[in-house]
């Protein structure tokens, strides 16, 4: 079972720099509470989907049936990303 912190480490490099191709910025420079979208990041819709299709590949979590402003909270920043990937993570072990 991955850590928190390990979460958060797959999500800033693998998802956010190495899937998204962000070359201005590095995952250290990536601040657990900045906003993925809008003036944090100012990642965009096309983003989004990458992002969601990176979360289903990199933890073996399903997105699809979760509903829009849910995802829009688990979706704000790493920090409430890496928490919901954390709570999925024990959903499907319990289960």
């Amino acid at each position: 079972m991955k850590s928190v912190q390990e979460i958060k480490e797959t999500i800033k490099q693998s998802i956010l720099i190495d899937r998204l191709e962000l070359e201005d910025i590095t995952a250290e420079e990536i601040n657990d509470e900045d906003a993925l979208f809008g003036s944090g990041l100012g990642l965009d819709s096309v983003e989004a989907l990458d992002v969601v299709a990176g979360i289903e590949e990199e933890f073996g979590i399903k997105i699809q049936g979760i509903p829009q402003e849910e995802i829009q909270k688990h979706f704000y920043s790493v920090e409430t990303l890496a928490q919901f990937v954390s709570e999925k993570l024990q959903e499907s072990v319990s289960a």
